[in-house]
Formats: structure tokens, sequence, C-alpha cells
């Protein structure tokens, strides 16, 4: 079929069989839930919709239903992502195996509707498992793959998946689906193991924790997140095999073999990146493409294979932490032991071309040959 990017993500959480869905709307996200809807209201979909009164809500709904052991999604944005972070926290850090998609958008003032990463990164230390999607296709294929990451008993911490605004949640492209048995065999139901509410043997959960067991408690967090990479490279391999597709793990490598320069990209902007670095290896440029699929766990060894032995390292940042830098090139500057050229690009739904990654490529390659350190870069302010 041909779909956008939000409806891929609801054919997926339709495969997945989620049991609850909570949302409350906002642009750009708000046409998965629409979708949603449409198929429980249909009855192509046994699910019960929760219309809450704010993010916040939605999130403490999933969490709520998660304790109960079902299977729980929610999607949101930007400004709704921020009302819901309290709650964000509870989830990651209560281990609950709720599924989120986050359809990025700046945050404001002033007030945008457009592209940029900042909002999802935001909820970077909160224990989520965090994916990027780069097509329609992948988006789909990510958002049944969440649940089986999160829902592994070595895991047994939430996802979130990401998609650009409009660039990917509104454009249109060609979409596989599986068949509902593929998708069940994949993602059998859920084992009651991580259940927390038993009504026949109640606890309390959440509770006040002192400096005795708090240690403890985030340990395990950081031990399962840390896992996780090994459960999301089995969940893309066995997906790959059911779908026929080719499914990334953690980083895709894109003709990185013998380049001089690499751009380490992330999101829907990483088809113009490659097909950048396709131009200029026709022009006798070695340029090649790493694109992080997966932020957390945020995949070092992975990154310093795929740049190793190259000349000059781009990391293209849509986002920004005031006073520190582009995040992804922090990550990236942490991993391999140097400071990459940073750029900063795209930032409040700015186009990002495929000019744009090769005029990037070329004066990361221009610096380094001039000896230049890494640093950072604002790459097409105006005036």
């Amino acid at each position: 079929m041909i779909a956008t990017g939000n409806h891929a993500v609801a054919y997926g959480v339709k495969a997945a069989r989620a049991e609850v869905i909570a949302a409350y709307p906002i642009t750009p996200q708000t046409q998965i839930i629409e979708k949603l809807s449409e198929f429980i209201e249909k009855g192509e979909m046994r699910a019960k919709f929760l219309r809450v009164e704010s993010e916040h809500s939605a999130m403490a709904a999933c969490i709520g239903a998660s304790a109960c052991g079902a299977r729980a999604f929610t999607a949101t944005s930007s400004q709704g992502l921020l009302y819901m972070s309290e709650m964000v926290f509870w989830a990651g850090l209560g281990s609950f195996p709720v599924v989120m998609a986050v359809v990025t958008r700046a945050l404001a003032p002033p007030w945008s509707i457009w592209n940029e990463h900042t909002d999802m990164l935001t909820q970077r230390d909160a224990g989520w498992i965090a994916i990027m999607c780069e097509s329609v296709q992948e988006a789909y294929d990510s958002s049944i793959q969440a649940f089986r990451i999160a829902e592994d008993r070595r895991v047994k911490q939430p996802v979130m998946f990401g998609l650009d605004a409009f660039s990917l949640s509104h454009t249109s492209e060609r979409l596989e689906l599986i068949g509902q048995e593929e998708a069940d065999a994949f993602l059998p139901a859920p084992e009651g193991g991580w259940k927390v509410i038993d009504f026949q043997d109640p606890t309390t959960y959440g509770n006040m924790a002192g400096p005795e067991r708090m240690m403890e408690i985030r340990h395990s967090i950081m031990e399962r997140v840390k896992d996780s990479a090994r459960v999301i490279e089995e969940a893309a391999s066995e997906f790959s095999r059911i779908s026929g597709r080719g499914q990334a793990g953690l980083v895709e490598e894109y003709r990185t073999s013998g380049a001089e320069v690499i751009l380490v990209v992330v999101g829907a902007s990483s088809g113009d990146a490659k097909d950048a670095a396709d131009a200029l290896r026709d022009e006798g440029i070695r340029v090649g493409v790493a694109r992080l699929r997966v932020l957390r766990p945020f995949p070092a060894e992975k990154i310093r294979a795929a740049v190793q032995g190259c000349r000059a390292v781009a990391v293209v940042d849509r986002d920004y932490s005031f006073g520190s830098g582009g995040i992804i090139g922090q990550e990236v500057a942490s991993a391999i032991g140097a400071k990459p050229f940073n750029y900063i690009a795209g930032i409040g739904g700015r186009d990002l071309s495929v000019a744009d990654f090769s005029g990037i490529a070329k004066d990361a390659i221009s610096r380094a040959e001039a000896g230049e350190e890494g640093r950072e870069i604002w790459w097409g302010i105006k005036g």
C-alpha cells in the first residue's frame, strides 16, 4: 500500500495487538491515534481506547494498563511530551514496558509545528529505549519490534520511537505489511512474569525507597537498558527473516568502508545523506554514512567501529543543548574519544537537502585538511 509515516505506525500497533491506547491529540502525531480509533471503531482491532484530558494522563493510563499486564501504547509530540515528562520518568524508572511514538517537533517559544529532535532527546535519561526511524517502512517495522523489545524479560523497560514531523509523519511512501500470523509469531501474547498488580495478591508499588535501596534500583535499570542492545539486534534479525526486508539494528553503515569523511546522522534526512554520499563518490570524494537508529542505549562501540580510520567525522544534529552543544555530537565525541565536526542544522524544520549534506561533507574534509580540530558549526545561518 501507499501510506504516511503516521498511518504506518497505526498499522504496526494494530499488528502488535496493543490492548490499551491512551492518547491526547497534538500536531503532528494526531493521525496516529485517529487511525487507531478508526480500527477500533470498525472492529478491526480489539483494544480499549482511552480519551484522556492531557498527555500527562495518557502516560498515567498506560502505566496503569501496563501494571495490570496489558499491552499499552500512546503517541505524542513536542509540548505534549514535555507535559507528559513526569510520567515518562515514572514509566521508565518503574520498568513498565509501555511503547510510545514521538513525532518529533520543535519546542516553543516561539510556536512551531515543524521538525526538530530536541523534544525526544529531553527524555533521554528517563530509562526508555529510544529508536529513530528513517522511512515509512521502518516506522511500521519499528512499531512492532518496539513491543518485542519492551516485553523481553531481559529488558522489561519502555520503548519510544521517533518520526520526523511532516518529512516522515505526513509523507506517503510504499509500505509492505506482514500477515497477522507472522506478527503473532514474532510477538506472542505477553507472559504474566512482569505483571505488577495482582488483585488476588495485592502489593504496593512505587512507594518510598531509602538510600539503602535506590542505587540498586537504578543499577538494575542501567543493566537492562545496556543489555537491551542485544535484544534490539535479535529483534531486527528475526523481523528481517519473517518480513524478507533488511533491518538496521543499532547503527546502519552505508559506504563507510574506505571513507575519508563519515556523516553521522539521525532520522528521516538520512536518505538525503546517503544520496549525497553516492553523488560525492561519483566525484571521487569518499563519503560514508553512519545512521544512528538507536539512541538509547547509545551504541558507542558500533560508532567507534564505523568511523575508524576516516579523516573527518561530521555529526549532524537537529537539536541543541544550550551551553553545551549538539546532543548527538556530544555522545559521539564521548564514544570516539575526540570532538567531531558538529553541524547544527535543520533546526525548527529548516530543510536538510542532498546539497546540504554534500556541503557539510566537503566542509568537514576541508577543515580536516587545514588541520582544524573538531568544533561546533551552525549550518545555513542566514545574515
